[in-house]
């Protein structure tokens, strides 16, 4: 048989293509609608074949792939990484979102230390008073 014509399960593909840790988490993140196969929402179970374009979005980032490959077994990230192509719209939008959140999070800086029981006592005082 040709790669054409082979199909494997989107979570054995999106585990394989190491968009997910266990097969078990790409697996519920199909059935919790976080993965959509050309434009619409899956079941776990439904084949991939190449040439598909995937939609994943992991927290905050969002992936659109199309699928080059097929492979049911997880390989190396240099394998996985054949097995799909991300578009440059995607590229970028993660990109701009990666800056908007590290501009977002510029002006706060963690404390060096915990606060100790004088700071606690301030802390304790500034609330009272509000």
């Amino acid at each position: 048989m040709s790669e054409q014509e082979i199909q494997i399960r989107i979570d054995k593909w999106l585990w394989a293509a190491r968009f997910f840790k266990t097969r078990s988490l790409a697996s519920k993140a199909v059935t919790g609608g976080k993965v959509h196969l050309n434009g619409q929402r899956v079941k776990a179970a439904k084949a991939v074949s190449v040439d598909d374009t995937i939609i994943i979005r992991k927290g905050q980032l969002e992936f659109e792939i199309t699928v080059l490959g097929l492979s049911g077994k997880r390989g190396p990230a240099t394998v996985a990484q054949k097995l799909y192509e991300e578009s440059s719209d995607s590229i970028t939008k993660r990109e701009q979102e990666r800056q908007e959140r590290s501009l977002f999070y510029a002006g706060q800086t963690m404390p060096a230390k915990r606060p100790g029981k004088k700071d606690r006592r301030k802390i304790r005082e500034f609330i009272r008073k509000s």
